[in-house]
């Protein structure tokens, strides 16, 4: 398999608006490679875009886990549990993001939306 072409096609779909079909060709390249965070990342926005949300949590988790840096892990993992209505780990998760990139008003907004929802971030 030319795994080169794979995440190409996935990307593909991805960015059509098809976020199923790029999850099925980006698992088998993450089993391949399972230290590409370029293609994890990937998988996990597929899996969050086509509420597979406990897949995209465990690859969002694996990412903040190798990269504790990696402030969009930190947000995608944040929303991820938001969806899932577990709010104060997602918490934790928005308050890293926003902390890391002050600037980013997509962090700010969930951050401030989360903090809401558990009664101003307790």
């Amino acid at each position: 398999m030319d795994l080169l072409a794979e995440y190409r096609r996935a990307t593909l779909f991805f960015e059509s608006g098809d976020p199923s079909s790029a999850a099925r060709l980006l698992e088998p390249i993450v089993a391949a490679e399972p230290d590409n965070s370029a293609v994890r990342q990937l998988l996990a926005r597929a899996y969050f875009q086509s509420a597979q949300l406990t897949r995209a949590e465990e690859q969002l988790r694996e990412l903040v886990d190798r990269n504790p840096s990696d402030h969009y892990a930190h947000h995608v993992l944040g929303r991820t549990l938001e969806r899932l209505n577990r709010h104060n780990e997602a918490l934790r998760h928005l308050r890293i993001a926003a902390a890391m990139h002050a600037t980013n008003n997509d962090y700010t907004t969930a951050l401030r939306r989360v903090e809401t929802r558990v009664g101003g971030g307790r």
